[in-house]
């Protein structure tokens, strides 16, 4: 007796799958032109990180030299000094930028007043659609030297006048605070999220088997919120590089180079600013191939985690 042919979901063919659904690959090529253009086209100035490039000589003419641009990274005191500045500006905005919104986010879920919860949640999400051009020029009115933060401390507790955004000891504490400002809120929202979606059946449990409004937060909310903090927490190493270009342009200058020029910056400088390109390029394109590692080892760390994908 044969046995049966099992058949298989078949694939239809690419041909009539972009005969049946054109419209939308149609309205998916401007964004796909745009990309590639803006995105895929300029890696080709990449080759440049090996070479002592020259405008005037050009990609082709310029003198190949292999991978000495990559070793004056170590070289320099100025480079590896922005790798631990981006290092530990980076790391310390992904921990209080986890923390701050969990907490935030237990405290904002036990208001009952649903008016009030949703003015304070609309309120600390209002910055995160700021510019950092917009808060930086805020913040300089208000830390400057003559700003009121300043005129509070004078009247207050006789102080003399600090420079915040001049003072490297205050820099990187004023980034990290500024920075947790603008964006906690954002954070705040997705796991107010995800205590909403908890189960109220936990809660009724727990609540009949005594346990306090602290019990319940401890041993219900945090378990359940425990799979979105560790996908946000692993998905975060990728931007370990990433100390904020924006931020720190609008915010730095040359007095805060040795706690607040970070990779970012100090390619900006390099390269546009001192013509160095090659090696500039050269710094940037480590940048990125540290950051590609580290967004696939998260992302595989989410995946055996909390088995979070993409695709």
């Amino acid at each position: 007796m044969k046995p049966e042919k099992i058949h298989g979901t078949r694939k239809k063919p690419w041909k009539k799958e972009l005969r049946h659904n054109w419209p939308l690959y149609v309205l998916c090529l401007p964004a796909l032109i745009f990309v590639l253009i803006f995105a895929y086209g300029p890696m080709a100035g990449l080759v440049m990180a090996f070479q002592n490039y020259k405008p005037w000589q050009g990609i082709t003419g310029s003198e190949w030299i292999g991978l000495d641009n990559f070793a004056r990274i170590f070289q320099y005191e100025e480079s590896t000094q922005a790798i631990m500045n981006t290092l530990i500006i980076a790391v310390i905005k992904i921990v209080v930028g986890i923390i701050v919104p969990i907490i935030m986010a237990i405290l904002l879920s036990e208001i009952r007043n649903v008016g009030l919860k949703k003015s304070i949640q609309t309120l600390v999400y209002l910055p995160h659609f700021l510019s950092w051009v917009t808060v930086a020029g805020i913040m300089i009115d208000i830390l400057g030297l003559d700003g009121g933060i300043n005129h509070f401390l004078f009247s207050v507790f006789g102080t003399k006048p600090v420079f915040f955004l001049g003072d490297p000891a205050y820099f990187r504490p004023t980034v990290i605070i500024s920075d947790l400002w603008k964006n906690f809120g954002f954070g705040m929202i997705v796991y107010l999220a995800t205590i909403t979606g908890i189960d109220p059946s936990y809660y009724e449990a727990a609540e009949i088997d005594g346990a306090t409004r602290r019990q319940q937060i401890r041993h219900v909310t945090l378990p359940s919120m425990l799979p979105m903090i560790i996908v946000i927490s692993t998905l975060s190493l990728g931007s370990v590089l990433d100390a904020g270009f924006d931020q720190i342009f609008n915010l730095y200058n040359p007095l805060v180079y040795s706690t607040g020029d970070i990779i970012d910056t100090y390619v900006y400088r390099s390269s546009l600013l001192n013509g160095q390109y090659g090696f500039g390029t050269a710094v940037g394109l480590f940048k990125s191939g540290i950051s590609f590692i580290l967004i696939v080892i998260s992302y595989r760390i989410a995946y055996k985690l909390a088995n979070y994908k993409i695709f």
